[in-house]
């Protein structure tokens, strides 16, 4: 009896042990312990549609095969140690053609790229430089690997393709539309994108940017009508079936463009227009160019500090910005006089190696990680700004090793997104 009586007790006891071993010993999900699940860093990357050929405007003022290419084929090295003519290693490639662009999204995904965000155009007579989405993303195959997104390049359009130094710089096409338009506009964007499955959402609701507030004011007269309209854009949203809209507001305080306008007061104006985010287009918005050739380290280092004071200014989340660099001199007539005299007439940024963009993502990567409320996004400049120098697909000088430089450095984040 005391042997049975030893050995009973001796179960229990062994069997409170593996139930205290247990809850003492098994990982902690962040929900028990009271933390919140680790976001995964999303890297989105600007896409400039202007190499490929077809578009009826370019048809009709450049011919039938005429693409940005031709700038960069023509560029030339314009002061001592300038790297022009940029070549590209895939070639001059057609991006309309889903091919194309499946090999474009699959570089993109393979080397940590999780969302593009096309530079997208749409004036009052309709689109523009539309069909490297509509022809060549839409139609890959594997468009799914990398999602898209919408920033409505709303700015006047100038002939700067070449700019001949010193001409007036009229605006071909303007940035500013009718409130008729911009119905026309929202029923557009939520039937042909938002709807897509690879449309790129954040918690659920599809990411829209305006690049140019000035721009959008002149829409529609005032601040009240011009939140009307944005709220409009929501209801025609929700009533298509989806959870609401992601609007953001692309700010800056330097003008680069020609006819681009600055706002008198952003953060009150992103209040009252409720937009859900803020962020960069590029580093130069925000950062002066004193020399020829500004040293990219410099360059960085000031945008960081813009970054500190648009955290501190917004009420609502800011997404920092990595630029790889800055030269639109293929964007001049090469054989004008090279100077700062005003875009595409600029100061360069020198000295962007892939090993500096690599300490500049491992940076903005850091500061990410220590963010503890709403998303973790940042965005490139750019996946092809070729004629503005500052690009990730490979070129005959560089390679990869740009795109290597982003892979590196979000293995982690590419796994855990992966993951989910």
């Amino acid at each position: 009896m005391c042997n049975v009586l030893t050995r009973t007790v001796a179960s229990l006891l062994f069997a409170l042990g593996c139930i205290f071993f247990t809850q003492d010993s098994r990982a902690v999900g962040p929900e028990e312990n009271g933390a919140q699940p680790t976001q995964p860093i999303t890297v989105a990357c600007y896409y400039f549609p202007n190499y490929h050929p077809g578009d009826p405007r370019n048809v009709q003022r450049k011919g039938a095969d005429w693409t940005e290419w031709e700038l960069i084929k023509a560029a030339k090295p314009r002061f001592p140690g300038h790297h022009q003519p940029k070549i590209p290693e895939w070639g001059y490639l057609d991006e309309s053609d889903p091919r194309v662009m499946e090999k474009k999204i699959a570089a993109a995904a393979d080397h940590g790229i999780n969302a593009f965000i096309f530079d997208w155009y749409y004036y009052d007579d309709g689109p523009f430089l539309n069909r490297c989405l509509d022809e060549g993303y839409l139609k890959a195959q594997n468009n799914q690997r990398v999602k898209f997104s919408l920033m409505w390049a709303n700015h006047n359009w100038a002939d700067i393709f070449p700019y001949k130094r010193g001409a007036e710089q009229t605006p071909l096409f303007l940035g500013q539309v009718t409130p008729e338009t911009f119905t026309r506009i929202g029923e557009h964007v939520i039937q042909k994108y938002f709807l897509h499955p690879s449309y790129w959402r954040i918690e659920g609701k599809p990411y829209f940017s305006f690049y140019d507030l000035s721009k959008l004011m002149e829409n529609f007269g005032s601040v009240e009508a011009t939140r009307a309209a944005l709220d409009r854009f929501r209801a025609q949203a929700t009533a298509s079936g989806l959870p609401g809209l992601h609007l953001n507001a692309v700010v800056w305080g330097r003008a680069i463009l020609p006819g681009e306008g600055q706002v008198a007061d952003p953060k009150k104006l992103v209040n009252d227009l409720g937009f859900d985010s803020v962020t960069s287009y590029v580093w130069v918005h925000h950062v002066p160019l004193p020399e020829q050739q500004t040293d990219y380290q410099q360059v960085r280092d000031q945008y960081l500090k813009y970054w500190d004071s648009a955290e501190a200014k917004y009420d609502v989340p800011y997404f920092p910005n990595v630029t790889m660099g800055w030269d639109p001199s293929p964007r001049c007539r090469q054989s004008d006089e090279f100077g700062n005299f005003g875009y595409p007439f600029t100061n360069t940024i020198s000295g962007n190696t892939p090993e500096r963009f690599r300490e500049a993502l491992e940076i903005t990567r850091d500061r990410l990680r220590k963010r503890t409320e709403g998303p973790r996004i940042f965005n490139i400049n750019c996946w092809n700004e070729w004629t503005e120098g500052s690009y990730l697909e490979p070129d005959q000088r560089h390679g990869m090793r740009y795109l290597e430089a982003v892979r590196d450095t979000f293995a982690e984040s590419t796994a855990q997104h992966e993951r989910e």
